[in-house]
């Protein structure tokens, strides 16, 4: 749904000529994709949740466990030093 002021400014660039149309929108182009290197930095925290789909009915311990055993590392049978 586009805001009021969208339409407007596209009501606007379309009294542009065909060449300055192209300019405008290769120069917005340009400002978004600034704006966006620079822009605000992301957080690791956006990921919260991310495929947690993927996890359901997997006991979190009988998973690192099993890992464990496949690297070679400690197992639950094993004391911690």
């Amino acid at each position: 749904m586009a805001t009021a002021m969208y339409q407007y400014v596209l009501r606007q660039a379309e009294l542009l000529s065909p060449d300055d149309q192209r300019r405008l929108a290769k120069e917005l182009a340009e400002r978004v994709d600034r704006h966006e290197r620079t822009g605000k930095k992301r957080s690791i925290l956006e990921l919260r949740g991310l495929g947690k789909e993927i996890w359901q009915g997997i006991d979190a311990q009988e998973y690192v466990n099993q890992e464990r055993s496949e690297w070679g590392g400690l197992d639950n049978s094993e004391e911690k030093p």
